[in-house]
């Protein structure tokens, strides 16, 4: 296992952009983005502004544990949230990486037994795609040989509390 990556806000925002280039530059066209949340919330977030398209999200969850680095089982929401009032029939999903690949692995299968029958095109994007995914998604920024553990600019809250918060904006020592 290779040294922790550590991403800031302007990399980050900088890799949505290139996967954005990218995606644009294949040619393919889509008509819906599904975001998986958590990871995939921002990224879908930008993609489907970026890209005039609808956004829905699947809930999905598989790590926990006291530092939230424990792989578990993969639970996901019972259906999708969307505000249209059909799922595309061209579907990009999105994500923040490909770790072991389960979680994206399962969730085209989740996708194909819900909304098989409405979907015609399935391409997967993500930032970071680790060596050790079982899958290969359709694009990504970075390929990671040594499968480091990415710690991504939003983490900070995973690790405070709004008590703390209030502290820390009105001066006081936390």
């Amino acid at each position: 296992m290779a040294s922790d990556l550590y991403v800031n806000w302007t990399d980050y925002h900088r890799n949505i952009e290139q996967l954005a280039v990218n995606i644009h530059q294949s040619g393919w066209e889509f008509n819906q983005i599904l975001c998986l949340a958590k990871g995939g919330l921002r990224i879908g977030d930008i993609l489907a502004r970026l890209f005039n398209q609808p956004l829905a999200i699947l809930s999905a969850s598989s790590y926990g544990g006291i530092d939230g680095r424990q792989r578990g089982s993969i639970t996901f929401a019972h259906d999708l949230t969307m505000t249209t009032a059909n799922l595309g029939s061209r579907i990009l999903i999105v994500d923040d990486l490909v770790d072991s690949g389960v979680t994206l692995q399962k969730s085209l299968i989740w996708l194909d037994r819900k909304y098989g029958f409405y979907v015609d095109e399935v391409r997967t994007a993500v930032l970071w795609h680790k060596a050790s995914s079982v899958i290969k998604p359709d694009y990504a920024i970075q390929y990671l040989d040594d499968n480091p553990w990415i710690h991504q600019p939003f983490e900070q809250y995973e690790l405070t509390t709004p008590e703390a918060l209030m502290k820390r904006n009105s001066g006081e020592s936390v």
